[in-house]
């Protein structure tokens, strides 16, 4: 049986205009469950969140190395990788 759940890297921009990245493997409801409150303590303090970008990853490996690895960008180049991914 092939194995076809989804594993999502996205970048939220929080209402203060700071950036969040995250880790999921259902992205729409994780986006509501940030604006109701209740996801990472980060964004309850900085509602409404939107998502701006997200990579879907075959496991739940990739997706967190990605995470992983945007968060060690710098704000300059964590607004690259989102412009140059888009274009």
């Amino acid at each position: 049986m092939e194995n076809t759940a989804k594993h999502y890297f996205y970048v939220l921009q929080c209402g203060d205009g700071s950036l969040y990245a995250g880790y999921t493997n259902h992205l729409e409801r994780r986006v509501a469950v940030h604006n109701a409150g209740k996801g990472a303590k980060y964004t309850r303090a900085r509602l409404p969140v939107i998502c701006i970008y997200f990579e879907e990853y075959a496991t739940k490996r990739e997706a967190m190395q990605q995470e992983y690895a945007f968060k060690q960008l710098t704000r300059e180049k964590k607004e690259i990788y989102i412009s140059g991914a888009r274009d």
